[in-house]
Parts: C-alpha cells; structure tokens; sequence
C-alpha cells in the first residue's frame, strides 16, 4: 500500500489536535454574537482542520474519510437554509433577514434572535465552501509546459 500523506508524528498530532480545532471553530461560531467571530471566522477554523487532515494524510484518505458528496449537498443546502431563513423574516416581519426570534436575555448564549441561526449556517457554508475549493483544487495536475 502506497503510503500518502506526510509523517507518523504529523499524522499522528493532526489526528490529535483535529477534533479540538473544530470544537473552537464551532466554539467561535455558536459565541459569535457575544464576543468577537461567528459564521465566516468559525467556519474558517473548520475548514483549516479539514485542510489539516488533507495535508497530514493525502488527498485519497480524506475522499475516503469524509464523504465529498455529503460536503457538497450540505454546502448547497447551507445556502438554501440561509434562504429561507431570509424568507421566513420577510413574511413575518417585512423585511428580508428581518428577526422573528425572541431576543432573549442580553448576554446569555440563546439571545439575539435569528443571529445564532445566521451564524451556524454561514459558518457550515463558509467551512464546506472553502475545504471543497481547495478539494478540487488538490485534483487538478499540471503538466510541465502547462500555461493553463
């Protein structure tokens, strides 16, 4: 078997620290209307720790370990619910990305409205997005001689 990937000790740091980088990216988008981040700064983190293990293991390994399909139909379907989310303020309240949430306690996790929802789901689109463009990316080989 050929064995992708870089070495045992950087394989075996990302298989450590993969899980921890995506429970702050989560950690960054679900706080993102009480402190500093959100959707895109947390969705970023997430994306760079699929990277990580795309860079630690090999392409072929991370095609294996995620589901690329499943990534794809929740990318689309983030833009989707982003959406309806829009819709649903502006038949409720008038206005598109109206909040139709109660506010809630200021400064309490469940506070600010339709924030948190706009933040979970930008935060899934910016994480499949960006690890998917660099997926397709990795799939492209260049010839030497190749202008394109």
């Amino acid at each position: 078997m050929k064995n992708n990937g870089m070495t045992l000790i950087v394989k075996t740091v990302t298989r450590i620290t993969v899980w921890m980088i995506i429970l702050y990216g989560a950690y960054i988008i679900l706080h993102g209307h009480l402190t500093p981040g959100g959707g895109f700064g947390g969705g970023v983190i997430i994306a760079l720790a699929l990277l990580n293990v795309m860079l630690a293991y090999g392409r072929e390994f991370t095609t294996r370990w995620l589901n690329i399909s499943v990534l794809e139909h929740g990318e689309s379907l983030s833009a989707l619910l982003f959406l309806i989310t829009g819709i649903v303020g502006l038949l409720v309240s008038g206005a598109f990305l109206a909040n139709f949430i109660s506010k809630g306690q200021l400064f309490h996790l469940l506070s600010a409205g339709t924030l948190p929802v706009l933040n979970i789901i930008i935060g899934f689109k910016v994480a499949l997005s960006l690890f998917l463009v660099v997926w397709v990316l990795t799939s492209i080989k260049l010839s030497k001689g190749d202008t394109t």
